[in-house]
Formats: structure tokens, C-alpha cells, sequence
């Protein structure tokens, strides 16, 4: 499922051929998505504006000029892809939901599992809605640091690879970017959230915004469906340090052929977490 850095890159990919232009046509092929689609889904976005492009969490929203939003999830196959005038090849069975800008440009929303989500709200009532009136803090945004995420585990009984997946606490993070940043911490995804230190969650909190910021700036990770708008592939997963990497070298305290330093994996909560067991404590 993509994860903040996709969901971002796919929003930023976007706002050159949404932001300030109007929505000349939608097309909706079907009823539901994840979801049922909001009654007269097409009806209601033909016509608008699209004022501006954001991200909450793992959602891409569009701020319409009726005081509508426009949001959306990727899901587990979910795609969202720009087609220039003359670029457009037919259709495709899952190409569920199409919209045409006044920019004669095509934005397709390809869904072949359809786990992703569309909704329409008003802004006004936006924070209210069930998809975000939870959500924790953004990691890239001012409202998180520190202090701000040791106060949010300090009392946690879950291991902190759970804390941080735990969209209450911070927002948008997956199992990809959790391995990572307990990595690079050189935190054990086996220790008790209320066990960190003031320091510890510290340096986390640093540690989850710099992965952050470096996958949004590789466009992402490519792993199974995912894309950026523009069609191409993300290239963080080659900057991995463990994830999918088990019986690998650590790339911080391990080299080949070392014994102990070997990323290795284990279930927590019904996912598979990667890890070095050497320099993880």
C-alpha cells in the first residue's frame, strides 16, 4: 500500500494539471470503489475548480471552489496517471474514474483491486470526517518533533514498531517506512514503546522525517502497482537499508559473509518486520 512519500509524490505530480483548472468532464464507470462513490459523484465535479492540492496522511485531497473536497486513497493498486491531449491509449477494465481539465488533459484513477476510496465533503466539515478526525500529527509538518511523539508513546504497552504504525500517534507512516527509520535509529522493533527514553524518541521522530523526506525525493517506492503520476517508477527502494532485505548484510554494522549482521524478519501484528538483530537493541 503507498505509503506518505508515494501519496505525496503522486499530489505534487498533480498539482501542475489540477491546481487552477476546471474539471470539463468526469466520467464514472462504476457505483463504488472501496466505498460507494458520494450520489451524484460526476454530477457535483463538473464544473469545478480545483483552487488547490494537498495531503493528509495517506489521502490526496482537492480543495474545489464550491467548498467541497475532493479526496482520495490509493489503496493497495491504485494509480493515478496524467494522459496529455493525443497520449491516450483505450480504456482499460479498470480504469474506473476519469477527469477531463480544461488543460485538455486526462487524469485516469486505475484501481484493479479496488481497495482505494473517493469522497466529496464540505471543508468546513473535513476534520469531522471519519477518515480524519483521528489522525495524529503530520511528520513533516511543524506539529511533530520530540517532545510531541514522547509524549504520544510514553504510556504505549504495544512495541514501537506498532506505536509508530499507529496513525493516532503520527500520520502516514507504513511498514516500509517504520523498518527503515527503527533501522537507521538503531532501535529494536521489539521494545516496548513506553520503554524509549526522552532521547531515544528523539532521535525516531528525527529519523522518521529524514527517511521521509528522502523517499519523496526518490518519488517514492516501487513496490507491486505503485507509480508516480507521470507513469514512472519511484527509486527509493534501491536506498533500502532492510526492508525485503532478510538474510542480507546489514548496511550499517555488517558486511557480507558476517554472521550475526544479517537483516532478519519476524511477524509482529500480522506484518512482517525487517530488522538487524546486531545493532538493533
Amino acid at each position: 500500500m503507498p505509503e506518505l512519500p508515494e501519496v505525496e509524490t503522486v499530489m505534487r505530480g498533480l498539482r501542475p494539471s489540477l491546481e487552477g483548472r476546471v474539471l470539463r468532464k468526469v466520467v464514472q464507470r462504476r457505483d463504488d470503489l472501496r466505498f460507494p462513490l458520494p450520489d451524484q459523484f460526476s454530477e457535483r465535479l463538473t464544473g469545478r475548480t480545483v483552487k488547490r492540492l494537498a495531503r493528509r496522511a495517506k489521502y490526496v485531497l482537492a480543495y474545489l471552489d464550491d467548498g467541497m473536497v475532493l479526496f482520495f486513497h490509493l489503496g493497495m493498486s491504485g494509480r493515478v496517471t496524467i494522459l496529455p491531449k493525443g497520449e491516450r491509449p483505450p480504456l482499460g477494465t479498470h480504469d474506473h474514474i476519469i477527469f477531463e481539465t480544461d488543460k485538455d488533459e486526462e487524469i485516469r484513477y486505475c484501481d484493479p483491486r479496488r481497495f482505494g476510496m473517493m469522497d466529496l465533503v464540505s471543508q468546513v466539515a473535513l476534520d469531522d470526517h471519519k477518515a480524519f478526525k483521528d489522525l495524529g500529527p503530520e511528520p513533516l509538518g511543524n506539529e511533530f518533533n520530540g517532545p510531541v511523539f514522547y509524549e504520544k508513546i510514553k504510556d504505549k504497552k504495544t512495541n514501537i514498531k506498532a506505536a509508530i504504525l499507529d496513525q493516532r500517534v503520527v500520520a502516514g507512516i507504513g511498514n516500509i517506512y517504520a523498518c527503515e527509520a527503527l533501522h537507521l535509529s538503531r532501535l529494536s522493533p521489539e521494545r516496548i514503546a513506553k520503554s524509549l527514553n526522552f532521547k531515544e524518541a528523539e532521535l525516531l521522530a528525527s529519523t522518521i522525517c529524514d527517511v521521509l523526506k528522502r523517499a519523496i525525493e526518490a518519488g517514492g517506492s516501487s513496490l507491486r502497482d505503485y507509480v508516480q503520476a507521470s507513469g514512472e517508477l519511484g527509486y527509493f527502494q534501491h536506498s533500502w537499508t532492510v526492508y525485503g532485505r532478510e538474510g542480507e548484510a546489514c548496511r550499517q554494522c555488517g558486511s557480507e559473509g558476517g554472521a550475526k549482521a544479517v537483516v532478519q524478519r519476524l511477524q509482529q501484528n500480522g506484518r512482517s518486520t525487517f530488522y538487524c538483530p546486531e545493532c538493533q537493541h
